[in-house]
């Protein structure tokens, strides 16, 4: 068994936040099983957590190289590991246990994802005449027993679960895509891609923790379904992103409209992309004092797609309602339902300094951070402030009404920008551009050009990458393939082994040539 996530990153505190990690030198039955259930109990709705035997911890990070277990005793601990999330927890509730050989040491690794039947409560003790039980949680990167008011806020959460992690009767294990699921394997770096083209898909989405259910019923979870089903939007009507162009303002009687469709990361990434080319512009101002010129940008990419990418992560899927981009030559307008948090407050957003309690989804969060998408932790709202300020705009405006029923995130343009480009009209017209016609191609520069490489004949990665001009197999490269992969426009030569050495890519049947 492997985890969907790449484990060297995961111990690195990469992909993760450190407060769902624990590192134990050795094997402590009590300590683990507390962890286990703080991290069951989910109670900031994060997504769980790992717990890392044979790898000590200082200040809450990893003491590399690793310390190392005896794995000639793996087996006994699995075994216990069980009795325990049988016996010692309450409801029952067992993990799931990887080994993992890192530089040279057997190590084990613990995924605790939040349990659907929380809260969870386990033993104070293990002797045979402790019958006492209580609740822990997280706090900060360490495991806490639940008290006073945090009990019963915990209390307050029992059989409730996100929407995100829930199971889907609606749907069937087979509505998940094997191809999509591998893409993303690939694309993270996960062990489990090599498995992912053999492996029984009711048994793969299991280890993603995708699956659910009794083994004579299995179901997928929403989040699956989000992720790795080519319509999710039949699903969940409206999960879609609507980019609107006002040229007039939003008061003009013209405008134009496009709408991103598909699995989570492809319609962000393709929504993003197409703002991008259609939208952006940079404006290089000389300076008669000083050689060096200023470049500005009418809004700073790195802000749109935070606050893009944000609205995709906290927005809800069980409201029919997109998010939206208005874009007018004046500001960016990004748009999504329903608003943050009941803790967050609007003055401490303002400032960067808001932390909410408790998070709407946690394993779209998860999923994302996996493909570097988001960092999660509050950190988008601080990155937009950057960004803006960095590019010399004006500062970016949020805002929800008192019920928090929608956010709204407002990027002013630069003044200097529209100065710049008072007499190219085209700059500040999109639709004028080539690739803004309904016409052009979705597949961004990259990707099209590696479509023109395979025209004669399948190739490698390294192919690929040579027949661009390139040095290596660049990560842009990479990226790229997957993407193309994930869209059905190429394909494996050999779909049983995806990690093959010979492995090669190949237009699909049917695909429009460039």
């Amino acid at each position: 068994m492997s985890l969907p996530v790449n484990i060297r990153d995961l111990i690195q505190g990469r992909t993760v936040e450190w407060e769902r990690l624990e590192f134990k030198k050795g094997w402590n039955p009590l300590d683990t099983l507390h962890a286990i259930c703080a991290f069951a109990n989910d109670f900031h709705n994060l997504g769980g957590g790992y717990i890392v035997l044979g790898i000590q911890e200082r200040n809450g990070r990893p003491v590399l190289p690793p310390a190392g277990l005896d794995p000639d005793h793996f087996d006994a601990l699995q075994k216990e590991l069980l009795q325990l999330g049988s016996n010692a927890i309450q409801p029952a509730y067992h993990p799931i246990v990887i080994p993992y050989q890192m530089e040279g040491r057997d190590i084990l690794i613990i995924w605790a994802p939040g349990g659907q039947t929380r809260p969870y409560k386990a033993k104070l003790g293990l002797g045979k005449s402790n019958k006492e039980y209580g609740y822990f949680i997280r706090k900060g990167s360490s495991t806490v027993r639940a008290k006073g008011a945090d009990e019963t806020e915990l209390l307050s959460l029992a059989a409730t679960v996100p929407f995100d992690d829930r199971i889907n009767q609606r749907a069937r294990v087979q509505d998940l895509s094997r191809e999509l699921i591998g893409a993303f394997l690939e694309e993270v770096g996960s062990d489990l891609a090599t498995q992912a083209a053999t492996l029984p898909l009711v048994e793969l989405g299991r280890q993603m923790n995708i699956i659910s259910g009794p083994n004579e019923a299995p179901f997928p979870l929403n989040v699956g379904l989000l992720f790795f089903h080519l319509e999710p939007y039949r699903f969940f009507p409206a999960t879609q992103i609507d980019v609107v162009w006002f040229p007039d303002g939003p008061g003009g009687d013209k405008f134009t409209e496009k709408t991103f469709r598909g699995p989570l990361p492809r319609m962000t990434r393709e929504a993003l992309d197409y703002i991008r080319r259609n939208y952006l512009n940079e404006t290089v101002i000389k300076h008669a004092d000083r050689a060096e010129a200023t470049r500005v940008a009418n809004f700073p990419y790195e802000a749109i797609e935070e606050a893009v990418v944000n609205a995709v992560y906290h927005r809800s899927y069980e409201e029919r309602e997109p998010v939206e981009v208005r874009i007018t030559p004046q500001e960016m307008v990004v748009l999504s339902y329903p608003g943050p948090d009941r803790s967050v407050r609007l003055d401490q957003l303002r400032l960067g300094r808001a932390m909410p309690r408790r998070y709407r989804n946690r394993r779209i969060g998860e999923f994302l951070k996996e493909l570097d998408l988001t960092e999660g932790r509050a950190t988008g709202i601080p990155k937009i402030l950057r960004a803006m300020r960095a590019n010399g705009s004006p500062p970016p405006e949020f805002e929800f009404d008192e019920n928090h029923s929608y956010f709204q995130v407002r990027l002013p343009v630069n003044s200097d920008a529209i100065r710049g480009t008072e007499d190219d009209t085209d700059i500040l017209k999109p639709e004028s551009r080539p690739e803004s016609r309904p016409e052009s191609r979705p597949e961004s520069d990259l990707a099209a050009r590696i479509l023109e490489t395979l025209q004669d004949s399948p190739k490698s990665k390294s192919e690929i990458a040579a027949a661009l001009g390139h040095n290596s197999i660049s990560g842009a490269v990479k990226k790229a393939i997957v993407a193309l992969l994930a869209e059905g426009l190429i394909a494996y030569t050999l779909p049983d082994k995806p990690q093959s050495r010979l492995q090669k890519y190949r237009l699909t049947q049917g695909k429009k040539q460039p």
